[in-house]
């Protein structure tokens, strides 16, 4: 296991990781062979990717820092989006059942969307193309809803990974990485990333910069 997927095993809770984690993942790499090891691998080196992430989205939606909140949101969707893109580029990730292991009820996550919508509020919301590969049809979309898919996503693979369901973990978190997460967390991405030039870069007597401004500063 990673040195950082180690630490950050024996981390309490939100972070999702745990010393329990930490001796399934060993088990679980014992029990799938050398064939899974690999596998077993990149699910303990995204594990804690994905707790930092849900920590952070925590932290920004509680209001207790309001300053910092498009830098350490795009910063934390940046890494976590990073960590992603490796497991697009894998093969097919295949459990051995067909069947998703039921490991406890789904996570509310309407609180933190709420949450950091009340943080983003005047700059939340916006446009985009919904599919670009398809067709230039365009629809209404906003980074608090964006953010709690990703979420919604990690927190349901740490579910299992903490369950020691370490290759089902690793197939949801690929599997919705494809479907929804990747694609909402790249929307994020590029929506933050213009809030935040508007922010830096726009002159000072630009009304629309100043209600942006005004907006995130509250």
């Amino acid at each position: 296991m990673p040195d950082d997927a180690a630490d950050a095993a024996g981390t309490p809770d939100p972070t999702g990781t745990s010393a329990t984690a930490t001796a399934t993942t060993t088990a679980a790499a014992s029990a799938v062979g050398a064939g899974r090891t690999d596998v077993v691998g990149v699910a303990a080196a995204f594990a804690p990717q994905a707790a930092r992430f849900l920590q952070t989205c925590a932290d920004v939606a509680s209001g207790a820092v309001p300053e910092a909140a498009i830098p350490l949101l795009l910063l934390a969707t940046s890494d976590v989006l990073g960590a992603g893109a490796r497991l697009g580029a894998m093969v097919d990730v295949v459990p051995s059942s067909r069947t998703e292991p039921d490991d406890g009820e789904e996570t509310d996550i309407d609180p933190l969307r709420i949450g950091l919508a009340l943080v983003l509020d005047g700059i939340d919301e916006y446009t985009e193309v919904v599919d670009p590969v398809l067709s230039d049809a365009t629809g209404d979309a906003a980074l608090s809803a964006d953010l709690a898919t990703v979420a919604a996503a990690l927190g349901q693979g740490l579910q299992h990974y903490e369950a020691g369901h370490v290759v089902e973990a690793l197939w949801w978190w690929q599997f919705s990485y494809l479907t929804s997460w990747g694609d909402r967390g790249a929307s994020a991405v590029r929506g933050l990333v213009l809030i935040l030039g508007h922010l830096r870069t726009d002159v000072a007597d630009d009304p629309a910069a100043d209600a942006e401004r005004d907006a995130l500063e509250g």
